[in-house]
């Protein structure tokens, strides 16, 4: 039910170390949410044409969104976070990511057949 999707200009890097970024955010968010990792999706788009403060210097857009409810706590939290993670990976300056945090009801988000409200 969790998903962290990156969104980010810069182009792919090596498929280990995307492996390694996803696999961090996966283990982090299902840590910072208090939920299983068995049920955390991750997303990777590299490559997107972006820009930020007018510029087209290296720029994320990261979405977070679980079922359930985010307290600012636990936002903050994983802003520094993934924050961190991505600027170590990727290269890109902190204050050059955006993170836009979602709570879903339970019955808007479907898996297996069903949904989780």
């Amino acid at each position: 039910m969790p998903l962290i999707k990156v969104q980010t200009s810069v182009s792919a890097a090596e498929k280990s170390e995307v492996d390694m970024l996803l696999k961090g955010l996966s283990a982090k968010l299902a840590r910072h949410l208090g939920k299983p990792e068995s049920y955390v999706m991750t997303a990777f788009e590299p490559g997107v044409p972006m820009t930020f403060a007018g510029t087209s210097e290296p720029v994320c857009y990261v979405e977070v969104k679980s079922v359930g409810s985010m307290q600012p706590e636990q936002t903050k939290a994983m802003s520094q976070d993934f924050c961190q993670q991505i600027n170590e990976a990727l290269g890109v300056d902190k204050n050059r990511i955006y993170i836009e945090f979602n709570d879903a009801k339970g019955y808007l988000w479907g898996w297996n057949g069903s949904t989780f409200g």
